[in-house]
Order: C-alpha cells, then sequence, then structure tokens
C-alpha cells in the first residue's frame, strides 16, 4: 500500500491581532481577564501556550504583595528550562506599577545554584527572611522543600504551579497533596496555570470539592490562534506507514521549514530497536550530509542534496556537557537562521519556546491527549513570516502479522482520538440557544457563533452550566479517552447508542449529576461534538461568515436559505432539532478519515480488533465456545464464519471467541508464548 498524508484538521484563523494587542498596562486580552479577577484567592487559568500565563501571574503576584497582604511568592515549573519564562521582566515601562523580579540566589531553576539539596535547603531559607519577595523552583523542589516546613509556615505565601495539570487527585500524587494541604492547613493564595487542563491517566486533576473553591478563567484556543497577528492556519496531519519509520521520514521531513523532529522512546512500538542515538544519526542522514560541529554551540552542520547548510540541534544527547551546550544554545539564540531542525527526545515540549518553528513531526503515538496539545503548542507561536502551523503524526499502521495486533490498534485509535480532541478544541465556538432562549451577552465568547435547536433543554441546573461553560473540553476528553469511544469509532455502533448510552455513562461517571442534569449536559456536548468546526452554508452551497453574528436573530430569520454541513451533508438550519443531533454519530468524519487513509484489509484488521475488545472473553471461554458452538455454526452454515456486524447477539459472541483465538494464533506465530488467562 502507498502511505498516505492525511490532514486531519485544517481550520483558518482571522488574523485580528486581538490576543497579542496590550493595554494602558501592557497586558494582552488574557492577561487582563486575569487581572480582573486577581482579588480572589485561588484562581485557575487555563489557556493556550503562547497566550502569556507567565506574565499574567508576574501581573497578580505583584498586585497581591503590594495591595493584599501577601509577604511571598513561589513559582513552580515542571522542568528548569521552563523556569526562564519567569526570569527578571520589565513591566513598568509598559505601563504597570512594577517590574518583576527574581533574585538569583532564589532563582531555584538556574543550573548554577546548587544540587537539589542545596535547592531545598534554599527553599526552606527563603521562609525565614525578609528582603526577597519571589522564588523560582522546579516541581521536584517544591516537592523536595515542602516535606522540610510545616504547613502553617505557607500563610500569606502565594504559591503558583505552572502546567498545573501535572497535579492530581490521585491520593499517591505527591503535588496533589501539597495543593490539598496548603489549601486545608493555610491562608495560602494558589494561582494554578496549565495549557491542558485534562490528563492523560484518567485521573481528574482536582477532586471536585477541591475545584469548586478555585475562580476559574478560560481562554480557548480559537480566541487565541484567532487573535494572531502572522499566523494564518493550523493543519494537523498524519502520515501512516508500514515497516520502520525511517524508511519513511524523509516523505514528510520538509527541510525547507523550521521543525521540531520528537523521536519515540525506546519503548514505543514506533521504536526501530537500534537504539536513539542510531535513529537520530538516520534522521540526519536523511536531511543531507553532515560536514561538522560547533563544540561551544552543539550546532550540527548539515548539507542537503540542493546545496543548503542547515543548523540541526541534537537534544536526543544524554551526555551532560553537549546536552546543556545545545540547551543553552536554543535558550540564547537571536535569530531565525540560528536553527532549522530540532531533533528530541522527551523534552522541547511543554514551556520550550521557539517562535519560528512552523512543523512538530512526531513519530509514533504519544501517551496522553495533554503531550499532544503540549507538542502542538511548540509550532502555534506567532511570529512575522509564518503563516501556517502544522502537526504531523507519522503512525504505524496495524498489520496481520504484528506480535500484537490488540495493541497497535490502540495506538493507532488513541491518535485518531487526540486528532478528535484538538480539532474540537481549536475550531470556531457555536453557542446553543433553545427555541424561547433571550440572547444573552457573552463577552467569553465573542467569537462563537449561535445556533437555534429546537428540543433543546434550558440549562437550568448551576451545576450543568458551570460543565457547559467551563469544562467542556475536559469531558470531551474523558469522552475521547473512554474505551467504549474508541471502539465505536469505527462503525458497527448506531449513533443513538453512542449519544445516549455511551456519552451519558460518561457523563455519569465524571460529574455527581442527577438524571435530569445529565441530560442537560449530554444535549449540549453531543450538539457542541457535532457542530464544532462546521460552516454555514447559502442555498447555492457557498460559506457564510457568521463569525460576529448570530446565525438566526428576531430581525434575521433564516427561512430556508442557511445550512450546516455535517457529516458531508446540508442540514437546513430551520429543520435542526436535538432529535436530529441525536441521529447523528459525532466521530462519523473520523470513520471517513480513517477509511480513506487505509486500505481494506488494514480497516478490517482494525474493526475486527476493536469488535474483539466489545466482548470480555477469556482465551479459556473462546476455545470452550470454538470446541462447541462455534464449529457447530460453521457446519451448519456450510463452512461460513460468523459475522462480528451480525444482527444476532449470539452470533457476534461466536465470531468474538474466533478473532480472540486468531489474534492469538498470529501471536504464536510471532514467537510469543501462550499463558491462560487467570481468573
Amino acid at each position: 500500500m502507498t502511505e498516505k498524508n492525511t490532514n486531519f484538521v485544517d481550520i483558518s484563523y482571522l488574523q485580528t491581532g486581538e490576543s497579542s494587542k496590550t493595554d494602558a498596562l501592557g497586558m494582552r486580552e488574557m492577561q487582563g481577564m486575569v487581572y480582573k479577577a486577581r482579588n480572589k484567592q485561588y484562581l485557575l487559568v487555563k489557556a493556550p501556550p503562547a497566550s502569556g500565563k507567565s506574565r499574567a501571574l508576574m501581573f497578580v503576584a505583584l498586585d497581591k504583595l503590594e495591595h493584599q497582604g501577601i509577604k511571598r511568592v513561589i513559582v513552580s515549573v515542571p522542568e528548569m528550562s521552563i523556569g526562564g519564562s519567569f526570569q527578571n521582566t520589565e513591566l513598568e515601562k509598559y505601563g504597570f506599577f512594577a517590574d518583576w523580579k527574581v533574585p538569583s540566589y532564589f532563582d531555584l531553576c538556574d543550573t548554577r545554584n546548587g544540587s537539589n539539596t542545596d535547592k531545598a535547603n534554599r527553599f526552606v531559607e527563603f521562609f525565614h527572611q525578609n528582603s526577597a519577595k519571589v522564588l523560582v523552583c522546579a516541581h521536584a523542589t517544591l516537592r523536595n522543600g515542602m516535606k522540610n516546613i510545616s504547613d502553617e509556615l505557607m500563610n500569606d505565601t502565594l504559591l503558583a504551579i505552572d502546567e498545573f495539570h501535572h497535579t492530581s487527585a490521585d491520593a499517591n500524587s505527591e503535588l496533589g497533596d501539597i495543593v490539598r494541604r496548603v489549601m486545608k492547613n493555610s491562608n495560602a493564595h494558589i494561582v494554578a496555570m496549565t495549557g491542558s487542563y485534562f490528563r492523560g491517566d484518567g485521573f481528574p486533576v482536582l477532586r471536585i470539592e477541591e475545584e469548586e473553591k478555585f475562580y476559574p478563567i478560560t481562554y480557548n484556543y480559537y480566541q487565541q490562534l484567532n487573535g494572531y497577528k502572522y499566523l494564518k492556519n493550523l493543519i494537523l496531519g498524519y502520515h501512516f506507514y508500514h515497516g520502520s519509520y525511517l524508511d519513511h521520514i524523509s516523505e514528510v521531513l520538509d527541510t525547507t521549514k523550521k521543525t521540531i523532529v520528537h523521536i519515540p522512546s525506546v519503548n514505543s512500538r514506533a521504536a526501530t530497536g537500534q537504539g536513539k542515538y542510531a535513529e537520530t544519526g538516520e534522521i540526519i542522514k536523511s536531511i543531507g550530509t553532515e560536514e561538522g560541529k560547533d563544540y561551544n554551540t552543539g550546532v550540527i552542520y548539515v548539507r542537503t542534496t540542493d546545496g543548503r547548510l542547515l543548523k540541526v540541534v541534537d537534544l536526543v544527547e544524554d551526555e551532560i556537557k553537549s546536552r546543556n551546550l545545545a540547551q543553552n544554545y536554543l535558550r540564547t539564540h537571536k535569530n531565525k537562521e540560528d536553527v532549522d531542525i530540532i531533533i528530541a527526545l522527551g523534552t522541547a515540549k511543554e514551556g520550550f519556546d521557539w517562535q519560528w518553528c512552523e512543523v512538530c513531526l512526531t513519530i509514533g503515538t504519544r501517551g496522553s491527549l495533554t503531550e499532544v496539545i503540549q507538542i502542538i503548542g511548540r509550532c502555534t507561536r506567532d511570529c512575522e513570516g509564518k503563516e501556517t502551523a502544522r502537526f504531523i503524526n507519522m503512525i504505524a499502521m496495524p498489520d496481520a502479522d504484528m506480535p500484537d495486533v490488540k495493541l497497535a490498534v490502540n495506538d493507532f485509535m488513541k491518535a485518531i482520538t487526540a486528532s478528535l480532541l484538538m480539532e474540537q478544541v481549536m475550531a470556531p465556538n457555536w453557542k446553543f440557544k433553545c427555541i424561547k432562549d433571550e440572547d444573552v451577552d457573552d463577552q467569553n465568547n465573542k467569537f462563537a457563533r449561535t445556533l437555534v435547536i429546537e428540543g433543546l433543554k434550558p440549562l437550568t441546573s448551576a451545576k450543568a452550566k458551570q460543565i457547559v461553560d467551563e469544562q467542556l473540553d475536559d469531558l470531551k476528553a474523558a469522552i475521547l479517552q473512554h474505551d467504549d469511544v474508541k471502539k465505536s469509532l469505527c462503525g458497527g455502533v448506531s449513533p443513538e447508542r453512542i449519544n445516549k448510552v455511551i456519552i451519558p455513562k460518561i457523563i455519569r461517571e465524571r460529574y455527581n449529576l442527577d438524571n435530569d442534569e445529565v441530560e442537560q449536559v449530554r444535549q449540549y456536548v453531543v450538539a457542541d461534538m457535532i457542530a464544532r468546526g462546521n460552516d454555514l452554508y447559502d442555498n447555492e452551497g457557498k460559506p457564510i461568515d457568521v463569525r460576529y453574528a448570530d446565525v438566526k436573530s428576531d430581525d434575521q430569520k433564516s427561512d430556508g436559505d442557511r445550512f450546516i454541513k455535517i457529516v458531508d451533508k446540508f442540514i437546513d438550519l430551520d429543520k435542526l432539532t436535538i432529535n436530529l443531533i441525536d441521529s447523528i454519530n459525532p466521530f462519523q468524519r473520523a470513520y471517513e478519515i480513517i477509511s480513506k487513509s487505509v486500505d481494506a484489509p488494514t480497516l478490517k484488521i482494525i474493526q475486527n480488533s476493536l469488535a474483539e475488545q466489545k466482548f470480555d472473553m477469556t482465551i479459556e471461554q473462546a476455545i470452550a465456545i470454538f470446541k462447541g458452538p462455534l464449529k457447530e455454526y460453521v457446519s451448519n452454515h456450510n463452512g461460513k464464519i460468523p459475522d462480528i456486524e451480525d444482527p444476532n447477539p449470539k452470533v457476534r459472541e461466536l465470531a468474538a471467541a474466533y478473532l480472540k483465538l486468531k489474534n492469538l494464533k498470529q501471536r504464536q506465530l510471532a514467537g510469543l508464548e501462550y499463558e491462560p488467562e487467570k481468573e
């Protein structure tokens, strides 16, 4: 089969410049939203990479130090390289009342400030002096330092945690435990910041009772990207391949674009087995001929076949001196021409700032939705001369000869569900109204378009309204990570079952809601998943730009001349009802993308593997069915194998047993041992 590039998402933005404009205090749009809530004790700031969360924290922290009785500020970041975002910053010259200053002694992200023990000691020392007001440290230092102080010492302190999704409600999360301790046993203020509030492991970031205490500020991806000055569109694409990714990387690595290549970990199924250094060397060979290395900066010079000399930075290298040289060069370089391609493993993701990056080429399935969105954030920074940002994920297609087809299919589906979420959070918003709803001025959704849906339940519950207003993206992430949803992506599950059984089940698992509240949230999340990213058209099929106006208002009825295109069907807005929405599979487009991108045998492998997973069946049970009912069925049907899509549930069970044993045989042929499953 010929490998294909598939653009899963292609979103255009208006380049309004709004998100990067500054007001009289030197604040961007998002920073102004945060500053208005500066008096809140607990702030949760959910905003994309490059939106200015670091500076937003500086504005709030300085106000709390000056006007709110806060005596000290601790800023904690996940890794030391991100600490640079909180270094000394001039704010007064842009209109604010003070500059942000971090004493070098308490900049514990500076590699010159000693060992982990030294930093933990300085963390404790910070509470016993009065001159320094700000400390910056890594999450690890915060964890170590908090072991050596009492909770009461956190009184009158502002604790700011960057990349807050590293926190978890799990009882074993040390960072989560620190947040709970501080909230329970001190009067400390907290500012939590994240570009991806959802996690990838199924645990919520905060417990429900804790989250209710935080005042949320949500600035969505569409607001950010639509308000850029230069970036015009974002493309999320996939390149499916058979065999080794090294044999195909030249098909997608465009050396004329500023690119970060994220290679797979050695334990990933996408890894070649050669080792990370060998893979890095092969990638450099695919770029061109290595002509030398600058040992003062770590830059590798590579000559392309058309004669261009590129500067490549290797962040895969573990040797401390070489790695520090490369990282320092990336922190201090000033010009676009200083770097062309970066090759990374486990780094150059969250908090990494290379504004000229145009392409993130990622090999293999990432561990979580959080990681995907952080990687995409590396190429979506606004920069003069950059009109298009592109994320390309190279994914190995499942093959019948793979040692474990199930794991390969799960990887494949994880990548597709990540795409669905990215499309949801980065596309224009829709705002939904019941027929009799009054128009509501919603400043936080000024880019939202309005759809009137007949039969839509009004949000009468405060809890349901809060979920719809503030947590819809988090809920979608939970839905798209759910096993039942992944198994429904390749067909065989009715839209009604997805919308009315599976999605309500996930809502109930996630929130403490009564049946009516569940139904309110269900209707809005289903409508949003189906409508998000779709445009409006007139009766001639031409798109209508309605970003700043209601689709249907009192003085302008659509009268059948406006249509929304959903799953390649034009739907008259006057006939848009909740019953019609419930009849549409919210994942249909994903299925169409997969169908067009893989050949028929591969699609069948994916479908069969997912179908097998729908049945909770041990190998022993499958063998018993094979020897009895399955053998009898085949004999009675002239050798016909039962179909997993048969309307008869008993026949589907026979088919599941057959598929389970068939996959077992393939694993045995690949050299894997069979061990009976334990009950």
